[in-house]
């Protein structure tokens, strides 16, 4: 057989679209003919020949890392290969304690980065598994079951409810059908599907013609011809952008690279310079000037780094949880903190995902509904009063909704679920508010018959006892409803306009109208098709959470503007846009399709100039959150859909529903909400700036030991004299590579993770966003970092030089009094670095303002981690496994003393900084 004009014959692809013809818009003989099938479907052979070209049905995996590749990254990196040249250096000049040390250093660093990233490759995973295993199509004529995988465009596929739609379908036949596109398009709501073309700019949402691979049958039954498989549908192309989206590195990530590449550099220029001026000018030993060089190497680059930041983060990660966000990717943490613009989804994130009737309309009479989604909790208001007793007109028209309904209400847990269709599901809960017991009533008016709800009739009508008689009850669209009613042209104005009203504030209106029953036990369309009395209109939303308005507003008041992006209809989008106050006055929603013209930089210009967006596609989304990022923007992306997984990936930090999410939408978020309530992303962000400012603290502490430590040993360098023990030069080495390890592995990891628990500052969510591309250390914390460095050299260097040569005594130096000498006084020297750690560690709690103003006992945790330290500190020295590994010597209670009063000299000193630096601000 050879393929038609349009059909796909690519042998290589297992991405089927056969041509570029718009299903949706072409007749069913036309569609039927193209993809050369008919009412017997297609044969056994002709179905195999077609998989032979096409390929199965199942989506292209994009293959991840493998661990072993995720662990090398973690070593090969600048700093990583320097750590290794200092151990390989080491360990040439038979110096194996300290080799080990550094090597079990970079391994431990490349452990922690791996865990971080050990996370690839689950969003594709989870979308295949979208696709059903197996399905019911026509193969000769019979209805077989035929595994999803195999289907081929041309096949005819029956459909049922509860069923997965395994393939794109064009509908030819189609029966009471309902389908749920959330996961999709975003759409809250489930969609009636028709058999009749539409127009071909009809945006996916309102393709009723169409029935798309993933999407769920909610309600009734269909026959369509497959159009698509594979990757060549809708879910096919979510698979593709999923496939060629990269994930973006956090604001934080980019500084402490740029951070990195400075140390590393820093740190080959310092170490040559020592190498050189060891061998040349003060004529030291090769061996001993490399062990300099070692010890330069191994003291300024911050080992301890990767650890702070991941403890500070996990601790952010655990309090997240308390607040219902949970946390896939560490460093998302920092970026909620740095977010200026969040985009969210409206079903069920911003608004509640529960219909609920607002308002009954009925001879110029308005009665509104208290209460909000499915809980039957509420009253009901005339005019602004509680109505004491129902009036008829009312109670007739909810008598109506109920009966002419096949929805269910049940308790379950705290709340309530329901049963059936969202919409009848509102008209029930409306019922009871109105002391309605449906349960009651559809016992005492039993039914009799039932014309279903059909998405081409677009109403349904029921046959029931009443007293006096049989009664014919009917629910529907208002404009099928009315042109069955009985009404003076003044009347039908007068409802129309209500209609127009409602509509237009976002609401679904639904009418209701009855009249007596002309036969006993059935009833035909023909029954319904005119002299009915209209009951009156029931106008019911998707109404907006109340703490999603209230965390929008504080997003505001921290400068995080909040669009909302939705698959919606524009007129709800608008209205809930407006009630949640995310649309100023002259603001307008943009449409999806209006977004597929404009240029990137026109983009950029419509994506800033309003804060609602409907009809939207997952292309749309993708390039939305692109435009805000080319402007500057930190992008918060959050969504529950299939739909939604691109522009989760792509955005800065994406955020996924727990409850009605995907797996598809959470394995490519690194935040899930699991309450999908957007109060819990305005939360999350209020943790993400305590957690950047904890950060902050902590790099602000870590990093002037580093540079500390390399002062320390650049000036033993240039300055210490060199000391001749037993006719042999030797350098004096203020302390060696073990030792600075201890200090930057356990003292400064010790100390800096207390800042972790420090409690938020006052002005957090009253301050606008932080700038990506700002650094993250102003001046000011600079100009400290170096001040601290230079104080812990000078106490350090200035303890060493007076216990080195009190022990050694006057010449000659035996090599016994030099060892025991040297031992003593770096143990003096390290132990005076770590007092000034913690002295420098009580400034860090505010980095502007005293070390009293976050309150003295508002984090315990400070007081235990030095308890901690000392007491770590003191094995350091006593203990004799580890004198043996770290080279230490025991110190009496005058050394520890002597050490502690150096130490404390830099709490004053940042102190009286901060004073002056308020004051001149003042």
């Amino acid at each position: 057989m050879q393929p038609q004009p349009g059909l796909n014959d690519s042998s290589n692809s297992t991405t089927t679209n056969p041509g570029k013809l718009p299903w949706h818009t072409a007749p069913e003989r036309e569609v039927l003919a193209r993809l050369e099938t008919g009412p017997d479907g297609l044969t056994s052979a002709e179905a195999a020949e077609r998989l032979r070209r096409h390929g199965p049905n199942t989506l292209l995996r994009k293959g991840g890392d493998g661990p072993l590749l995720l662990f090398w990254r973690q070593i090969n990196n600048p700093i990583g290969w320097l750590l290794i040249a200092a151990g390989a250096l080491a360990l040439a000049l038979r110096k194996p304690t300290d080799a080990a040390v550094v090597f079990g250093a970079v391994i431990i660093n490349a452990i922690i980065g791996f865990i971080q990233e050990y996370r690839a490759g689950k969003a594709i995973e989870a979308l295949s598994a979208m696709i059903p295993e197996g399905t019911t199509a026509l193969r000769e004529g019979r209805a077989v079951t035929v595994p999803a995988d195999l289907l081929v465009p041309g096949d005819l596929v029956t459909l049922q409810s509860g069923d997965k739609v395994p393939a794109d379908l064009r509908l030819i036949r189609v029966k009471n059908l309902l389908v749920e596109e959330a996961a999709l398009t975003g759409e809250s709501l489930p969609v009636a599907k028709q058999s009749d073309p539409v127009s071909p700019d009809a945006p996916l949402g309102d393709r009723v013609c169409m029935a798309y691979s993933g999407t769920l049958v909610v309600q009734g039954a269909a026959t369509g011809v497959v159009v698509a498989t594979g990757n060549g549908t809708e879910l096919g192309r979510i698979n593709a952008l999923l496939n060629q989206t990269s994930q973006l590195e956090t604001p934080l990530t980019r500084q402490l690279a740029k951070v990195s590449s400075g140390i590393t550099i820093a740190v080959v220029v310092v170490v040559t310079v020592l190498i050189a001026f060891g061998i040349w000018i003060k004529d030291a030993p090769v061996g001993e000037a490399l062990m300099v060089a070692v010890s330069l190497a191994v003291a300024a680059i911050p080992e301890g780094l990767p650890a702070v930041i991941t403890i500070c983060m996990a601790i952010g990660v655990r309090r997240m949880a308390d607040r219902h966000a949970v946390v896939r990717h560490l460093p998302a943490v920092e970026t909620l903190g740095s977010t200026s613009v969040i985009c969210s989804d409206k079903t069920g994130t911003l608004t509640r995902n529960e219909m609920t009737v607002q308002v009954a309309w009925l001879d110029g009479h308005e009665y509104r509904f208290s209460g909000i989604g499915y809980g039957p909790a509420g009253e009901i208001e005339h005019d602004g009063t509680r109505l004491a007793e129902m009036p008829p007109p009312l109670e007739k028209l909810l008598i109506i909704a109920l009966l002419c309904n096949d929805a269910a209400l049940r308790p379950e847990g705290d709340g309530w679920a329901i049963t059936g269709d969202p919409t009848e599901a509102a008209l029930v809960v409306a019922g009871r508010k109105g002391g309605l017991d449906d349960h009651e009533l559809r016992s005492r008016h039993g039914r009799l018959d039932v014309i279903p709800f059909e998405s081409d009739t677009k109403f349904m009508a029921t046959l029931n006892r009443m007293e006096g008689g049989h009664r014919i009850l009917l629910k529907g669209a208002p404009e099928i409803v009315l042109d069955r009613c009985v009404l003076s042209e003044p009347e039908r104005r007068r409802i129309h306009e209500a209609m127009e009203i409602y509509a237009r504030q976002g609401m679904r209106v639904i009418a209701c109208a009855s009249k007596e029953a002309d036969r006993a036990e059935e009833i035909s369309p023909e029954d319904v098709a005119g002299g009915l009395t209209f009951a009156g209109l029931l106008c019911m939303i998707d109404p907006p959470r109340t703490e999603a308005m209230d965390a929008i507003r504080e997003c505001h008041g921290a400068g995080i503007t909040v669009k909302m992006i939705t698959g919606d209809h524009p007129v709800t989008a608008e209205a809930i846009g407006r009630q949640l106050g995310l649309l100023q006055e002259g603001q307008t929603p943009v449409e999806g399709r209006r977004l597929d013209g404009l240029s990137d930089a026109e983009l950029q210009e419509v994506a800033l100039a309003t804060n609602v967006f409907a009809r939207v596609a997952p292309e749309h989304k993708i390039r939305l959150v692109e435009a805000l990022q080319a402007r500057g923007y930190v992008v918060a992306m959050t969504g529950d859909g299939v739909n939604d997984a691109p522009a989760l990936k792509r955005a800065d930090i994406g955020v996924a529903m727990g409850i009605t999410g995907t797996a598809v939408s959470k394995e490519a978020a690194k935040v899930v909400l699991m309450d999908d309530n957007f109060a819990s992303i305005a939360a999350a962000v209020e943790e993400g700036r305590r957690v950047y400012d904890n950060l902050v603290r902590s790099l602000a502490f870590v990093l002037p030991t580093n540079l500390g430590l390399a002062c320390t040993l650049s000036v033993a360098m240039f300055f210490f004299p060199t000391v001749r023990v037993e006719g042999v030069n030797e350098l004096l080495m203020a302390m060696s590579p073990s030792q600075t390890l201890w200090i930057n592995l356990v003292a400064s990891v010790t100390l800096s993770i207390p800042l972790a628990f420090e409690v938020l500052e006052p002005n957090a969510m009253r301050r606008p966003p932080r700038s990506p591309g700002e650094p993250v250390f102003s001046g000011f914390i600079v100009a400290r970092l170096v001040v601290v460095a230079l104080l812990m050299a000078a106490g350090g260097c200035g303890l060493f030089l007076w216990e080195y040569f009190r022990i050694v005594g006057p010449e000659p130096v035996t090599a016994a009094r030099h060892a025991l000498a040297l031992a003593e006084a770096q143990t003096m020297c390290v132990t005076s670095i770590t007092f000034t750690q913690v002295f420098y560690l009580l400034n860090c709690r505010s980095l502007r303002d005293s070390l009293l103003s976050q309150g003295v006992f508002s984090n315990p945790a400070i007081f235990i981690g030095i308890g901690i330290l000392l007491l770590l500190q003191a094995c350091f020295i006593y203990l004799p496994p580890l004198q043996a590994v770290f080279g230490t010597a025991p110190l009496d209670g005058m050394a520890w003393l002597y050490a502690m009063l150096v130490g404390a000299v830099v709490l004053p000193v940042i102190s009286l900084d901060k004073w002056v630096r308020r004051h001149r601000h003042e």
